[in-house]
């Protein structure tokens, strides 16, 4: 990645990123805790969500990958695909909106309802929109010059990875309901977008193997876009089979009364 190692931020942003992910570990343990003691216990594998999340999260900003992603595009990849697919799906299955919700007095949990059942959120968590946001962030970060000029600023480098994440976690959510969730849509409706997204996933990298970003050497280009096609298969299906078993446990129901209705 040609020029990249240069100004770019191994600064003390990510030391503020280590102070945020050991921030959200503590408060996240602590607030299980407390509201173990007010309401049923806190499933221990939450825990493990909420910790392995983090850590995925960690792995993509700090050390090894996080310092190589700076001079190396399949490095760079490995870390998106950490932070804005796996991190956001294990992070999601640890439930903090419903801890959140647990952990407040019933005044403040009242208020955090209504604005997540506020119009902007609505239009956010729709699944279109949540893609959008994802995919469509992804197409102007590497095939404008945003790739390139993220590695002269500090400020901006912190916004694009907050982006990738954001965004990962609001089309993770939007696709299968786990958490709290206010507004819900139809299984054929996620299926669809589902479909759309991880092919415009697929076509984005064909066209990086094609032609890399500004300032990234072809043979890294092509490195990162093989991982980019091929990394995100598991986090992808993985978000296809539990789609799917949410979809047969919906319906189950129902076929099981059919006989019945037929008697």
């Amino acid at each position: 990645m040609a020029g990249h190692g240069h100004g770019a931020p191994g600064f003390g942003g990510m030391e503020a990123a280590a102070w945020l992910l050991a921030a959200l570990f503590v408060v996240y343990t602590i607030a299980a805790v407390a509201s173990g003691e007010k309401y049923r216990k806190w499933p221990v594998r939450r825990y493990l969500f909420w910790y392995a999340g983090l850590a995925s999260a960690a792995a993509a900003l700090l050390g090894p990958i996080g310092e190589l992603a700076h001079s190396n595009f399949k490095a760079h990849m490995a870390g998106h695909l950490l932070l804005g697919m796996l991190a956001p799906l294990l992070l999601l299955y640890a439930k903090p909106a419903t801890l959140l919700l647990r952990a407040l007095s019933v005044p403040s949990a009242r208020k955090l309802t209504r604005v997540l059942k506020s119009r902007p959120l609505r239009v956010a968590s729709h699944p279109a929109a949540a893609a959008l946001l994802n995919v469509g962030g992804l197409y102007a970060l590497y095939l404008t010059g945003l790739f390139e000029a993220m590695h002269d600023s500090v400020w901006l480098y912190a916004f694009v990875h907050l982006h990738v994440f954001l965004a990962g976690y609001l089309f993770t959510m939007s696709i299968i309901y786990v958490d709290v969730a206010t507004h819900r849509y139809g299984f054929i409706l996620r299926s669809a977008v589902l479909v759309l997204a991880l092919a415009g996933h697929k076509i984005l990298a064909k066209l990086i193997y094609a032609d890399p970003p500004a300032g990234v050497a072809r043979a890294d280009g092509e490195a990162g876009a093989l991982l980019m096609y091929y990394g995100g298969d598991a986090v992808d299906l993985a978000l296809i089979i539990i789609l799917c078993y949410q979809w047969y446990r919906s319906a189950a129901p129902r076929k099981e009364l059919q006989p019945d209705l037929l008697k």
